[in-house]
């Protein structure tokens, strides 16, 4: 019979247990400091009806990046973000919750596309948001991003340190409006202006796109800075007005690494104001390791009341794969999970030893037993030595009469006879 592969579908991640433990001490970190600063946990469904994901009505038509499939005559999909969801979640709870509404989600999302380096169909992502009715103060757009500072700043010894360029949607529509271009001359430049870093032919794309006088205006932004255009009109100097306050506020908030860049535009349709990208500061060659921005209706299609938010999300996965294939990570430190194993010489002596991995763990240290009692000692201190415990508790006939452990020091190799309590705080390094 041929054998069944063991390799998973290609774009799904798999971790080793070092890895894995990296990876949630992570999760760990970014959550507690999202608790501490009181927003609250969400866990939505991660299949949702195929009109809930979509706003196309023609099966066939469904975008290519959709996992979906049907039941019945229900058509549904996996969730590709968790933006979708938390939508359809607040207009339905609406007189449930308290708003502003602060929120995140730490999730798996799924998404059909081809995968690539960087690029999964399976990822843990943090989602963050806070969510108000009919407007929101752009305080609430400082305080997330000073949320994602500290969301960072947890893991810094990990992943290095990160800064936030901010860019605003605002601006380039009254900048659009004032060069007075069409819908699609806008969409095309925003596109361009989105990879202007990438492309080497940007301000003739620019030309053949708005034509030459548009263009030297639109690429002065960046050779004059966007200060230059004020005056020029009254929703420019709004927009203008928009991110210099943005950037005092971050000041007050205590954010460093804060910068403006007006070419940050985020893919996604519905921004409408302020957007932000983190970048690493240590490892350059990543792309944008997490961003978000201001939507200024979130709900549309699910209620009639406008749901005003700022949003911004973290691809986890993404981030600290990268990161561990590069070696960046040590993984060293990950290596070690368990402070003692127990290791029972003979069935006669199982009964003490349990006592005493029950003891252990009661005490909260990390501790397992190598119930092969009949292995011998060769063998069983081999194992301890392989899943690298730090000390291994030895239970043969004396110990389990004596109500004693044989304690051996799996880095130095001493070997003692104590008490459990005493052996205990040896451990913990009380001693």
């Amino acid at each position: 019979m041929d054998l069944k592969p063991t390799k998973p579908l290609s774009g799904f991640i798999e971790l080793l247990p070092a890895q894995q433990r990296c990876f949630d001490e992570c999760a760990r970190r970014m959550q507690n400091v999202l608790r501490t600063c009181g927003y609250s946990r969400l866990d939505l469904p991660a299949i949702e009806r195929a009109e809930v994901l979509t706003d196309k009505d023609n099966w066939d038509e469904i975008e290519t990046q959709i996992f979906l499939f049907q039941k019945g005559d229900t058509k549904m999909g996996l969730r590709y973000d968790g933006t979708v969801g938390l939508s359809r979640f607040v207009a339905g709870h609406m007189n449930d919750l308290t708003f502003p509404f602060y929120t995140y989600q730490f999730a798996r999302n799924y998404r059909g596309e081809r995968p690539q380096r960087g690029r999964y169909r399976e990822f843990w992502q943090l989602d963050i948001d806070i969510l108000g009715i009919q407007n929101l103060s752009l305080n609430y757009d400082a305080e997330i991003v000073s949320t994602l500072v500290r969301v960072y700043e947890s893991v810094a010894d990990i992943v290095g340190s990160v800064k936030v360029k901010i860019g605003n949607r605002r601006f380039w529509n009254a900048m659009f409006a004032y060069l007075n271009l069409n819908e699609a001359q806008a969409r095309d430049a925003f596109v361009l202006i989105d990879k202007r870093d990438k492309i080497s032919d940007f301000v003739d794309g620019l030309i053949e796109t708005v034509g030459e006088n548009a263009a030297k205006e639109i690429n002065s932004v960046f050779t004059n800075g966007y200060r230059s255009f004020m005056g020029k009109s009254a929703e420019l100097d709004a927009a203008i007005s928009e991110m210099d306050k943005f950037m005092s506020l971050l000041d007050a908030m205590g954010v460093k690494n804060a910068e403006i860049d007006v070419s940050i535009m985020r893919g996604h349709s519905y921004y409408t104001g302020i957007v932000f990208e983190f970048f690493s500061i240590d490892y350059p060659e990543l792309p944008a390791v997490g961003g978000g921005g201001r939507y200024e209706n979130l709900a549309s299609k699910f209620s009639k009341t406008k749901i005003v938010g700022v949003g911004a999300s973290i691809g986890v996965s993404r981030l600290l794969v990268a990161l561990m294939e590069m070696g960046k990570i040590d993984l060293s430190k990950w290596e070690k999970s368990i402070d003692v194993t127990v290791l029972v010489m003979g069935d006669d002596n199982l009964p003490y030893a349990m006592s005493v991995l029950n003891t252990l763990r009661e005490e909260k240290i990390p501790s397992l037993a190598y119930l092969d009692t009949d292995k011998k000692f060769k063998s069983q201190i081999e194992y301890s030595d392989k899943i690298m415990a730090k000390y291994s508790m030895i239970i043969g006939e004396d110990e389990a009469k004596n109500k004693v452990v044989a304690v051996k020091d799996m880095k130095t190799g001493q070997q003692q006879t104590l008490p459990l309590g005493d052996a205990i705080k040896l451990v913990r390094g009380n001693v």
